[in-house]
Protein backbone atom coordinates (compact mmCIF):
# COMPACT_ATOMS: atom_id res chain seq x y z
CA UNK A 1 0.00 0.00 0.00
CA UNK A 2 2.74 2.56 0.99
CA UNK A 3 4.38 1.41 -2.32
CA UNK A 4 1.04 2.47 -4.15
CA UNK A 5 1.01 5.85 -2.47
CA UNK A 6 4.66 7.07 -3.19
CA UNK A 7 3.49 6.12 -7.26
CA UNK A 8 0.76 8.07 -6.72
CA UNK A 9 1.89 10.86 -5.17
CA UNK A 10 5.03 10.54 -7.71
CA UNK A 11 2.69 10.94 -10.38
CA UNK A 12 1.07 13.72 -9.57
CA UNK A 13 4.18 15.09 -8.98
CA UNK A 14 5.53 14.89 -12.36
CA UNK A 15 2.24 15.84 -13.67
CA UNK A 16 2.31 19.07 -12.05
CA UNK A 17 5.38 19.88 -13.21
CA UNK A 18 4.26 18.90 -17.06
CA UNK A 19 1.31 21.26 -16.22
CA UNK A 20 3.34 24.50 -15.28
CA UNK A 21 2.93 27.28 -18.05
CA UNK A 22 6.10 27.84 -20.11
CA UNK A 23 7.97 31.31 -19.01
CA UNK A 24 8.89 34.02 -21.22
CA UNK A 25 12.07 33.50 -23.40
CA UNK A 26 11.60 30.01 -22.81
CA UNK A 27 12.49 27.67 -26.26
CA UNK A 28 9.68 25.60 -27.38
CA UNK A 29 9.97 22.21 -26.92
CA UNK A 30 11.30 20.53 -30.55
CA UNK A 31 9.16 19.77 -33.26
CA UNK A 32 9.05 15.88 -33.96
CA UNK A 33 7.75 15.21 -37.70
CA UNK A 34 6.14 11.50 -37.68
CA UNK A 35 5.79 9.75 -40.85
CA UNK A 36 2.81 11.19 -42.36
CA UNK A 37 2.96 15.22 -41.42
CA UNK A 38 4.14 15.99 -45.21
CA UNK A 39 2.17 19.35 -44.93
CA UNK A 40 4.37 22.40 -44.14
CA UNK A 41 3.02 25.52 -42.74
CA UNK A 42 4.51 28.85 -41.09
CA UNK A 43 4.50 28.17 -37.29
CA UNK A 44 5.01 31.12 -34.70
CA UNK A 45 5.93 31.01 -30.87
CA UNK A 46 3.25 31.54 -28.25
CA UNK A 47 3.77 31.26 -24.78
CA UNK A 48 7.31 28.47 -25.88
CA UNK A 49 4.55 26.79 -27.69
CA UNK A 50 4.89 26.20 -31.42
CA UNK A 51 1.67 27.14 -32.85
CA UNK A 52 0.76 27.13 -36.77
CA UNK A 53 -0.38 29.32 -39.43
CA UNK A 54 -3.93 28.81 -40.64
CA UNK A 55 -5.71 30.71 -43.24
CA UNK A 56 -9.59 31.17 -43.12
CA UNK A 57 -11.63 32.25 -45.86
CA UNK A 58 -13.35 35.59 -45.13
CA UNK A 59 -16.67 35.46 -43.34
CA UNK A 60 -19.36 37.68 -43.41
CA UNK A 61 -21.50 38.28 -40.70
CA UNK A 62 -24.75 39.73 -42.03
CA UNK A 63 -27.36 40.75 -39.57
CA UNK A 64 -31.36 40.57 -40.33
CA UNK A 65 -32.65 43.70 -41.49
CA UNK A 66 -35.74 44.44 -39.03
CA UNK A 67 -38.48 47.25 -40.87
CA UNK A 68 -40.06 49.79 -39.21
CA UNK A 69 -43.31 49.03 -41.57
CA UNK A 70 -44.67 47.12 -44.54
CA UNK A 71 -44.25 50.16 -46.31
CA UNK A 72 -40.30 50.24 -45.79
CA UNK A 73 -39.62 46.89 -46.53
CA UNK A 74 -41.72 47.56 -49.65
CA UNK A 75 -39.64 49.99 -50.69
CA UNK A 76 -36.49 47.75 -50.39
CA UNK A 77 -37.65 44.93 -51.86
CA UNK A 78 -38.68 47.46 -54.81
CA UNK A 79 -34.76 49.20 -55.25
CA UNK A 80 -33.43 45.54 -54.86
CA UNK A 81 -35.89 44.67 -58.07
CA UNK A 82 -34.51 47.93 -59.54
CA UNK A 83 -30.74 47.20 -58.75
CA UNK A 84 -30.10 44.09 -60.38
CA UNK A 85 -32.42 44.68 -63.39
CA UNK A 86 -29.65 47.64 -64.41
CA UNK A 87 -26.57 45.74 -63.05
CA UNK A 88 -25.61 43.93 -66.05
CA UNK A 89 -25.80 47.14 -67.81
CA UNK A 90 -23.69 48.75 -65.44
CA UNK A 91 -20.92 45.67 -65.60
CA UNK A 92 -21.85 45.49 -69.67
CA UNK A 93 -20.84 49.69 -69.12
CA UNK A 94 -17.63 49.39 -67.18
CA UNK A 95 -16.33 46.19 -69.24
CA UNK A 96 -16.64 47.94 -72.24
CA UNK A 97 -15.16 51.40 -71.13
CA UNK A 98 -12.13 49.53 -70.08
CA UNK A 99 -11.91 47.53 -72.91
CA UNK A 100 -11.81 50.76 -75.41
CA UNK A 101 -9.08 51.91 -72.89
CA UNK A 102 -6.82 49.39 -73.12
CA UNK A 103 -7.38 49.55 -76.64
CA UNK A 104 -7.09 53.37 -77.31
CA UNK A 105 -3.07 52.64 -75.18
CA UNK A 106 -1.68 50.77 -77.81
CA UNK A 107 -3.16 52.60 -80.61
CA UNK A 108 -1.09 55.96 -81.74
CA UNK A 109 -3.05 56.43 -84.70
CA UNK A 110 -5.88 59.33 -84.16
CA UNK A 111 -7.69 57.76 -86.67
CA UNK A 112 -8.23 54.42 -85.38
CA UNK A 113 -8.37 55.78 -81.82
CA UNK A 114 -11.62 57.42 -83.43
CA UNK A 115 -13.19 54.32 -85.25
CA UNK A 116 -12.56 52.44 -81.69
CA UNK A 117 -14.62 55.78 -79.87
CA UNK A 118 -16.91 55.52 -82.45
CA UNK A 119 -17.56 51.67 -82.02
CA UNK A 120 -17.83 51.85 -78.55
CA UNK A 121 -20.43 54.84 -78.95
CA UNK A 122 -22.44 52.76 -81.55
CA UNK A 123 -22.17 49.66 -78.94
CA UNK A 124 -23.49 51.38 -76.72
CA UNK A 125 -26.35 52.88 -78.36
CA UNK A 126 -27.57 49.85 -79.52
CA UNK A 127 -27.81 48.67 -75.88
CA UNK A 128 -29.86 51.86 -75.38
CA UNK A 129 -32.16 51.46 -77.85
CA UNK A 130 -33.18 47.89 -77.33
CA UNK A 131 -33.47 47.69 -73.98
CA UNK A 132 -32.24 50.71 -71.68
CA UNK A 133 -34.75 53.23 -73.25
CA UNK A 134 -37.16 51.32 -71.20
CA UNK A 135 -36.12 51.95 -67.95
CA UNK A 136 -37.81 54.07 -65.12
CA UNK A 137 -36.75 57.33 -63.72
CA UNK A 138 -35.27 55.27 -61.13
CA UNK A 139 -33.63 52.55 -62.76
CA UNK A 140 -32.06 55.35 -64.71
CA UNK A 141 -30.50 56.98 -61.73
CA UNK A 142 -29.54 53.12 -60.08
CA UNK A 143 -27.93 52.75 -63.41
CA UNK A 144 -25.75 55.64 -63.62
CA UNK A 145 -24.24 55.44 -59.77
CA UNK A 146 -23.59 51.53 -60.97
CA UNK A 147 -21.31 53.42 -63.70
CA UNK A 148 -19.75 55.37 -61.62
CA UNK A 149 -19.19 52.41 -58.69
CA UNK A 150 -17.93 50.32 -61.49
CA UNK A 151 -15.45 52.37 -63.53
CA UNK A 152 -14.47 55.33 -60.85
CA UNK A 153 -16.11 57.50 -63.52
CA UNK A 154 -18.89 59.60 -63.86
CA UNK A 155 -21.01 59.15 -67.32
CA UNK A 156 -20.18 62.70 -67.49
CA UNK A 157 -17.07 62.31 -67.93
CA UNK A 158 -17.15 59.10 -69.59
CA UNK A 159 -18.50 60.90 -72.74
CA UNK A 160 -16.73 64.14 -71.73
CA UNK A 161 -13.09 61.89 -72.06
CA UNK A 162 -14.60 59.77 -75.18
CA UNK A 163 -16.11 62.66 -77.40
CA UNK A 164 -15.36 65.85 -75.67
CA UNK A 165 -17.11 68.31 -73.77
CA UNK A 166 -19.85 69.91 -76.32
CA UNK A 167 -20.80 66.23 -76.47
CA UNK A 168 -21.09 65.63 -72.88
CA UNK A 169 -22.64 69.19 -72.45
CA UNK A 170 -25.00 67.52 -74.91
CA UNK A 171 -25.77 64.07 -73.15
CA UNK A 172 -26.32 66.06 -69.86
CA UNK A 173 -29.08 68.34 -71.24
CA UNK A 174 -31.10 65.40 -72.81
CA UNK A 175 -30.41 63.07 -69.47
CA UNK A 176 -31.85 66.31 -67.86
CA UNK A 177 -34.77 66.01 -69.65
CA UNK A 178 -35.69 62.69 -68.44
CA UNK A 179 -35.11 63.51 -65.03
CA UNK A 180 -31.20 62.17 -64.69
CA UNK A 181 -27.53 64.31 -63.28
CA UNK A 182 -24.64 62.17 -65.76
CA UNK A 183 -22.41 63.56 -63.17
CA UNK A 184 -24.41 61.58 -60.18
CA UNK A 185 -21.77 59.75 -58.15
CA UNK A 186 -21.94 56.57 -56.02
CA UNK A 187 -21.00 57.01 -52.44
CA UNK A 188 -21.46 53.64 -50.58
CA UNK A 189 -21.95 55.90 -47.42
CA UNK A 190 -25.41 57.41 -48.55
CA UNK A 191 -26.32 55.14 -50.35
CA UNK A 192 -26.26 52.30 -47.89
CA UNK A 193 -29.22 50.52 -49.21
CA UNK A 194 -27.59 49.75 -52.53
CA UNK A 195 -24.25 48.74 -51.29
CA UNK A 196 -26.30 46.52 -49.18
CA UNK A 197 -28.37 44.69 -51.95
CA UNK A 198 -24.84 44.22 -53.92
CA UNK A 199 -23.02 42.52 -51.07
CA UNK A 200 -25.55 40.09 -50.31
CA UNK A 201 -25.63 39.21 -54.25
CA UNK A 202 -21.80 38.69 -54.19
CA UNK A 203 -21.02 41.49 -56.39
CA UNK A 204 -17.68 43.16 -56.56
CA UNK A 205 -17.12 45.69 -59.16
CA UNK A 206 -13.70 45.68 -61.10
CA UNK A 207 -13.00 49.11 -59.62
CA UNK A 208 -13.24 47.68 -55.53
Amino acid sequence: MKFIGLLLLFCCALGTLRAQPAKPGDKPAPLILGKNDTIKTYLTVDSGKLLPWIVLEDVKIVDTRIFRSQADLDNFRRLRYNVMKVLPYARFAGQRYRKLQRDLAVTANKGDQKKLIDGCEKEIKDLFNKQIKDLTISQGEILIKLIDRETGNTSYAMVKDMKGGFKAFVYQSVARLFGHDLKETYNPDEQRDIEAILLQAGYSSSND
